[in-house]
């Protein structure tokens, strides 16, 4: 493969997990994945600081269509329609043709705790710009706060399911049901 040629973050992100699929995260170097994309690794470090990070590639971008679309969603849009709105955003970017690579990827981080830990992070990073975004639009600490994690609580129950072999849904509809089910769920607390 020609070191010229274009998508160099996802050919590092793809040669990444087959490394770390293949023979283990702790064993896989940059050197390696850099190598297994036909690039260097001096273009592997100006795509992300370090190897865990190459999984984590799209937290940015995840989290600028969050709050994106929370700050354009309508005026009297409540903080869960808003929320509902800003799942349906991140959820159409995960098409078909990446279910196969999610649910290797989410059998990686589950069987290493450093990458346990920075998916934590990329977990409170997403609630947090759900729960900042709420806030500009005037929805106070406690409801913003609340608003979020049940949107994030949603989004990775329904990536679970996406990820499952047998399932044929989208993350869209899967998304949809799981933040349902929660409304439900917050109806009946009371």
């Amino acid at each position: 493969m020609a070191r010229w040629e274009p998508n160099a973050r996802e050919r590092l992100v793809r040669a990444a997990l087959d490394l770390f699929t293949e023979q283990g995260y702790e064993a896989t170097t940059v050197n390696q994945i850099a190598d297994r994309a036909g690039l260097t690794k001096t273009t592997f470090f100006r795509h992300f600081p370090d190897k865990r990070e190459v999984l984590f590639a799209g937290q940015d971008t995840h989290a600028r269509l969050l709050a994106d679309t929370i700050d354009k969603a309508p005026g009297p849009a409540t903080p869960l329609q808003a929320v509902g709105a800003a799942l349906d955003a991140i959820t159409a970017t995960f098409t078909d043709d990446r279910r196969e690579f999610s649910a290797r990827l989410r059998s990686l981080i589950a069987a290493n705790s450093e990458l346990q830990e920075r998916a934590a992070l990329k977990r409170g990073r997403l609630a947090e710009a759900l729960t900042d975004a709420l806030h500009e639009r005037g929805v106070p600490a406690p409801t913003a706060s609340l608003a979020a994690e049940l949107a994030i609580h949603a989004y990775y129950d329904a990536f679970d399911q996406w990820t499952h072999p047998a399932n044929r849904q989208t993350l869209t509809e899967l998304a949809r049901h799981a933040l349902g089910e929660l409304r439900t769920a917050l109806t009946a607390l009371d």
